[in-house]
Formats: structure tokens, C-alpha cells, sequence
């Protein structure tokens, strides 16, 4: 057991935009960039294997940032806190105050793709959804660690050795499942297996697979660290499951029929034959 106490920002700036707004750059920021970055080369190397045009990443990574960002955000926001959100509207414009769910930012990033495959006829719904399961599993990692330097999404109270005391969190010493962590290493090995199956597979993967597996695994583990969460919000504390159990459900379930629909299907290589 140890205690967690480390600044969230790395460095603060002489200036603000406004009152209440952040005058630091963080931990969190930073990673959250990285998160993309990474991204944006693993799908460049995804483009240049199949023969796409790289070019268009540059598209694909706005319409990525902004559905992740609106997503997460109003995900938080209708999910978590509703009531506060519809009576005061402009807040949701306050991201510095924190406030950004995962779930939102997926179906976020389900309609953003959806805009970018509109316009580039040549890359596939489905198609391009299994080629971003590759990255996704690194990117939640990068973003849970960036909970961590934040000391937030903390765990209940616990006995094991690995018990952490998260002061800027807890007064007391307290010692509590570091959950943010147990899904950075959950996300990671997703994204390893994601990315190993890809390079098995290339070409040949089958639409829907890879998609539906990152959805099962993904949001299957999600479900069950729940239990080892803090309720993020008052109301879950009578529920028999919380929010993010809720939540998750749908998408293990739409990855399962992602899954079964690509057992059966050509690939992308054989239906061009």
C-alpha cells in the first residue's frame, strides 16, 4: 500500500482565459493528446498495408477528436448529472470543470465516423470501425492513466497490498482499489490483442470482428470493475447496478452480434475477388 499525491499539473502559465478556467497544462491534457497521436500512427500504417489514401487520416482524426470530445462530454453531462445540465445548459460548454464519460465519447465517435465515411465512399462503415478497434484499447489506457494523475474515478475502500491512499482525494489515509489503473491494464491488453489480430488477419479481416471483439472485451471488463468503483454520482447509491454497468450492456451485446454477423461474412479482400 502506498499513497498517490502527485500534482496534476505539470507546469502552471501566467495567464487564464477566464475566470474558473484552467492556467495550467496537465497530466491529463497531455495524455489525452498522446492518446490521438498514437492513434494517428497506428491508423497511418493501417492505410499505407490496405493501399488508402493517408491523406484523408488528417479528416478522420477531426472528426474523431470532436465526436470523442462532444460525446464525452454530453455523455457525462445527460448520463450522470441531468438535472443540473438542462437547468443551467451553458455549463455543458465547461469542459474545464471536468465531467467526460466514455460511453458518450463511443457513440460519439459511432456518429462522427459515420459523417467521415459519408464522405469517402471508398472506406466502409464497417470497414473502417475494425480498423479503429486497433487503436482504441491504447487510447483508453492513455486516458485512465490520465485519470490517475487527476485522482479521480478512485475505488472503494480496500485491504489488498495494492491498496492505494489517494490524498488529494481522501484527508484521511484511506486505502482504495486504484481502478483508473486496473482498466489502463485491461484497455492495454485489449489493445494488444486488437492490434495482433489485425496483423494476423490484415486484409483478410472479416467485417465486424475486430470491432466486436474491442466492444465485448472492452466494455464487458468495464462492467465488471465497476464493482470496485466509488458511484461517481449520488443516485447510483440505490441502484443495484450503476451507470456505467448500464451503459455497458448494449455494447457488449451489439459486439456479440458484431461478432456472429462476421463469422458468416466475406472479407474485404474475398468480396473484392
Amino acid at each position: 500500500m502506498f499513497t498517490w499525491n502527485v500534482d496534476p499539473e505539470i507546469l502552471q502559465l501566467p495567464f487564464t482565459i477566464g475566470e474558473g478556467t484552467p492556467h495550467g497544462i496537465r497530466w491529463y491534457g497531455l495524455l489525452f493528446a498522446a492518446a490521438f497521436l498514437l492513434g494517428f500512427k497506428i491508423m497511418t500504417k493501417i492505410y499505407k498495408n490496405e493501399g488508402k489514401n493517408v491523406a484523408d487520416l488528417d479528416s478522420l482524426l477531426m472528426h474523431v477528436i470532436l465526436g470523442t470530445i462532444i460525446g464525452a462530454r454530453l455523455g457525462h453531462c445527460l448520463f450522470y448529472e441531468p438535472a443540473e445540465y438542462l437547468r443551467e445548459p451553458w455549463r455543458i460548454l465547461f469542459i474545464w470543470e471536468g465531467g467526460l464519460a466514455s460511453h458518450g465519447g463511443t457513440l460519439g465517435n459511432i456518429f462522427s465516423v459515420f459523417l467521415y465515411c459519408r464522405k469517402h465512399r471508398d472506406q466502409a462503415y464497417i470497414w473502417l470501425a475494425d480498423r479503429i478497434a486497433v487503436p482504441m484499447g491504447l487510447a483508453g489506457a492513455c486516458i485512465r492513466m490520465g485519470n490517475l494523475f487527476n485522482s479521480e474515478i478512485v475505488g472503494m475502500p480496500t485491504t489488498m497490498p495494492w491498496g492505494v491512499h489517494f490524498a488529494r482525494v481522501d484527508a484521511d489515509v484511506i486505502y482504495r482499489h486504484p481502478s483508473m489503473v486496473y482498466e489502463a491494464i485491461c484497455y492495454f491488453t485489449i489493445f494488444l490483442i486488437c492490434n495482433t489480430l489485425y496483423n494476423r488477419w490484415g486484409k483478410d479481416t472479416k467485417p465486424g470482428s475486430l470491432i466486436g471483439i474491442f466492444a465485448i472485451l472492452t466494455f464487458g471488463s468495464r462492467f465488471f470493475l465497476e464493482f470496485t468503483k466509488e458511484n461517481q454520482v449520488d443516485f447510483e447509491s440505490g441502484m443495484l447496478l450503476n451507470m456505467g454497468q448500464l451503459l455497458s450492456v448494449p455494447f457488449v451485446l451489439v459486439g456479440i452480434a458484431l461478432v456472429m454477423y462476421s463469422r458468416n461474412a466475406p472479407s474485404a479482400a474475398t468480396s473484392k475477388k
